[in-house]
């Protein structure tokens, strides 16, 4: 079934709790094999990502994802790896597993290193879809660090195809904190518009622009991640290893007061706030802005699930014979 991905709210659908929903997305990759311990954390990431409805990255995920392990093509308990490592840097091998596991540890090493040195820095490499960058960029902010994280994947460049085939639509997000304001969290792919050859002649600088931060995004994320390096370009695992991770957090406190920068980045936000939205929209809001209302909507009334999105969570309940909760929330449909 083909959902749609607009990552905002539905306006008909039912409302779910959190805690409801990561269990039972939770319990789904525990039947297709998942250790139960990174099960939840798929879980509770995957529902985070509803609850800030960027629906496209969130628990509308998970059948293709349970697909492809029982499948064999993802490894369903992988075990993360250091390949190497010094004061400021990791190096992680995912194992052929989901890009999540590694990618989140190797965030945390990386704030812990940023916290004593200013800056860590990972990458993570043999591993399948990371899911939302916006989930590690985020992680930085509750310890006063800015977060960057970019991923990538290994793919062909076929001389018969457009230049803009190049750019990969490679996803990144940087998060800033604040104090009293919502955070600054640009959390983006790198393709813009459809690549088709009328759009590319009007839209130049626009295709020029997204071809620019592909590579880089391509650079980092793949490159740089180790995914293009021989032995891992024909892996000898079956598993559909193919993506890696580049990861950066930065202190602030290394570089500047936290109280300077917080508030001079609250006034910065506070002052744009009140600035003109644009054509079609009710509010005014900086990157990161709606998700940090919806999600702060979302935790008291429960996470909008649009039909559509309901039906493709009961179907792999159904193949994977887990109890999906929607009929206990029917009275909260919309």
């Amino acid at each position: 079934m083909e959902l749609p991905m607009r990552n905002k709210a539905p306006d008909h659908g039912i409302r779910i709790p959190f805690e409801d929903l990561a269990q039972f997305v939770a319990d789904v990759f525990v039947r297709a094999g998942m250790y139960p311990h990174d099960a939840r954390l798929m879980g509770e990431t995957l529902a985070s990502a509803d609850q800030r409805c960027v629906y496209s990255h969130g628990t509308m995920q998970t059948p293709g994802y349970v697909r492809k392990i029982l499948a064999g093509d993802i490894n369903p308990c992988p075990t993360v790896t250091v390949i190497s490592e010094t004061d400021t840097t990791l190096v992680l091998d995912g194992d052929g597993g989901l890009g999540y596991f590694p990618s989140f540890r190797g965030t945390e090493v990386a704030i812990a290193k940023a916290k004593q040195h200013g800056v860590g820095v990972a990458t993570t490499r043999n591993h399948h879809h990371f899911g939302a960058a916006g989930h590690y960029s985020r992680m930085a902010l509750p310890h006063n660090c800015i977060g960057l994280a970019v991923s990538a994947h290994r793919y062909g460049l076929d001389p018969a195809h457009s230049l803009m085939n190049a750019s990969g639509g490679s996803p990144m997000s940087i998060a800033f904190p604040t104090r009293t304001q919502p955070p600054l969290v640009l959390d983006m792919g790198a393709t813009f518009l459809p690549t088709e050859t009328e759009l590319m002649e009007k839209y130049h600088s626009v295709f020029m622009k997204s071809l620019g931060l592909g590579v880089a995004f391509q650079a980092l994320g793949g490159i740089l991640a180790g995914i293009w390096i021989s032995e891992l370009e024909r892996p000898v695992s079956k598993w559909e290893s193919n993506q890696g991770a580049f990861i950066a957090v930065f202190s602030v406190r290394h570089l500047m007061s936290v109280d300077q920068f917080e508030l001079s980045l609250d006034n910065f936000i506070r002052q744009a706030r009140q600035m003109k939205p644009f054509p079609g929209m009710s509010q005014t809001e900086l990157p990161g802005g709606m998700e940090w209302r919806w999600e702060r909507e979302h935790e008291m009334i429960g996470i909008p699930i649009a039909e559509t999105h309901q039906e493709a969570l009961q179907e792999i309940a159904d193949e994977t014979g887990v109890i999906a909760p929607f009929d206990l929330f029917e009275h909260t449909r919309f």
